[in-house]
């Protein structure tokens, strides 16, 4: 009998889930036969990568963002009890679960209830520090009292503190709880192809704000004179494509359009979320950034990179489409030569 592992990425965005396919498929061929549980796009998602793998649906954390996204904290902490009740319905769902399914072990990404002392449990997060303005303290120790619960945490980038993809939020002194860094994670391979479009644009995340990006950007995109390629991050039953002049709108793309779409395109415009930055990382790629506003991770990470002169980018209300021209004085994003031992991770179980 192959081991079964339980994978459940949060379901926020879809950077979660995404970065879950590169760690299902090596529980494939490392022999183990990992469950999918997740709700919601996330779980949508994975089951149209994975048909053949089984699927339980977790309870949702029911989380949206504000419309105003200087009020993305405080809509945050108004929350806060729908967040404790879904934890709960989290712990409860995992016990029922190992009591009906033979379960060697649990890989949560970023799902605070999904753990249990009766299997190995670890815990997948860039986010050690967990910035929040003014209570990054407070919400960085609430975080780290939940990652103690579990057996490990692993951190998907590298460890050097002066080189890496995450900067602050995945780089703690001090951080007393059991981290592994497995380096940066990511579903795609590099690969020299021709370039067909002159940009595409990646969309995800919760509404309203997806929404509100998209609207803004199909506008402004009608006076951009190259062939654009738009993904709106929508998960639906079928895939959806309509071709308008010089633009090609898809609902949702899988791993392997993506992939080739991503590496035949010139320039990629999306969010800053931390999973999108390691895939582009991994194909070389030059991306402009637009964070979710108020999303205080987002906001450093593209931050970061325009200082670092690697990505430029701006707030939402700021863009124009003359914006992107500035890519052409930064360096565009690189992946680290770095190998995830898979075999070394998975011993835990």
């Amino acid at each position: 009998m192959k081991k079964r592992i339980l994978v459940a990425p949060l379901n926020w965005g879809l950077g979660h889930a995404t970065r879950c396919i590169p760690i299902i498929n090596a529980l494939l061929q490392e022999g183990f036969a990992p469950i999918i549980a997740s709700d919601g796009d996330a779980l949508a998602l994975l089951s149209k990568e994975f048909p053949n793998l089984p699927t339980i649906e977790l309870p949702t954390y029911n989380i949206s963002y504000s419309k105003n996204g200087k009020l993305f904290k405080l809509k945050l902490l108004k929350d806060l009890p729908n967040i404790l009740k879904a934890i709960k319905a989290e712990n409860e769902a995992i016990e029922s679960i190992l009591k009906h399914n033979d379960i060697a072990g649990i890989i949560s990404d970023n799902r605070l209830g999904i753990r249990s002392k009766k299997v190995p449990s670890v815990f997948i997060t860039h986010q050690l520090q967990v910035l929040s303005g003014n209570t990054t303290w407070l919400s960085t120790k609430m975080h780290k009292e939940i990652i103690k619960k579990f057996n490990a945490c692993w951190v998907p980038d590298v460890e050097d503190e002066e080189v890496n993809l995450s900067g602050i939020l995945g780089h703690v002194k001090g951080f007393d709880v059991n981290v592994k860094y497995i380096g940066p994670l990511s579903r795609f391979t590099k690969s020299d192809t021709d370039i067909k479009h002159d940009l595409l644009v990646l969309l995800s995340g919760p509404e309203p704000q997806r929404s509100f990006l998209e609207t803004k950007l199909l506008a402004a995109l009608k006076s951009y004179s190259g062939d654009v390629v738009f993904v709106k991050g929508v998960i639906e039953k079928e895939q959806t494509k309509q071709v308008q002049g010089h633009l090609t709108i898809y609902n949702f793309m899988t791993s392997n359009l993506l992939e080739k779409t991503i590496k035949e395109s010139a320039l990629v415009l999306s969010r800053s979320g931390y999973t999108t930055i390691m895939d582009l990382a991994k194909l070389n790629k030059k991306a402009f950034f637009i964070p979710t506003p108020g999303q205080f991770e987002q906001e450093y990470l593209a931050k970061r990179l325009s200082e670092m002169q690697i990505a430029p980018s701006c707030h939402q209300d700021e863009f124009k489409i003359e914006k992107l021209n500035e890519v052409e004085t930064f360096k565009g994003l690189k992946a680290y030569d770095f190998e995830v031992d898979f075999k070394d991770l998975f011993s835990l179980f």
